[in-house]
């Protein structure tokens, strides 16, 4: 419980130097007593280099006062804040995917090797593309191609927002006790 309040009380003093701040993710102890085990942060505008200097790594809270055991010796209390670039998503526009015909090869006869049926969706900006040749008709094979893409596409994203999240986490739980950038004193 203490160490969760020492997050709660660490995010206050955060706020205050950086006003832009909005709350995106707490796990919560006991919200009761307004006591965080986890808390994220995200802001649209680009936080100073020194304020991030002298924010990232340990910070120390120096119990003067603790109401959860009142006569535990502890007093220190670390708190490990990292800051971290936003994922950069591939935008999805209609007007960036090309579409090419080919011919579509294999079984099929007269129809496949004379007839372009065959679709290849481009997305432009990611170089992603898509063939698409399962079906008789041209326009049916640019509709599969397109839903194909944008699905391959959303995939992408989805990959970097986890990945992005997996190294936040392993950030989580990389405390280095000691040598605070920053130290606080007040009652928990």
């Amino acid at each position: 419980m203490e160490c969760a309040r020492a997050v709660a009380l660490v995010a206050r003093e955060m706020l205050k130097t950086i006003p832009n701040l909005q709350l995106t993710y707490s796990e919560p102890h006991n919200q009761a007593d307004g006591c965080f085990m986890s808390m994220t942060f995200a802001t649209d505008e680009t936080i100073p280099q020194s304020t991030v200097k002298g924010w990232q790594g340990t910070i120390l809270w120096r119990s003067t006062k603790n109401p959860y055991r009142p006569t535990h010796k502890r007093s220190n209390w670390f708190v490990g804040v990292s800051f971290f670039e936003e994922v950069e998503l591939l935008q999805i526009d209609e007007s960036d995917i090309s579409y090419e015909t080919c011919r579509s090869g294999g079984k099929g006869g007269q129809n496949v090797n004379k007839v372009e049926t065959a679709v290849r969706a481009i997305h432009a900006p990611s170089g992603v593309s898509v063939k698409c040749s399962e079906e008789r008709s041209q326009s049916q094979n640019k509709v599969l191609a397109r839903e194909r893409l944008l699905l391959k596409l959303r995939q992408q994203n989805d990959k970097a927002v986890a990945a992005s999240q997996s190294r936040q986490w392993s950030k989580h739980d990389n405390l280095e006790r000691g040598n605070p950038v920053r130290k606080f004193t007040g009652p928990l």
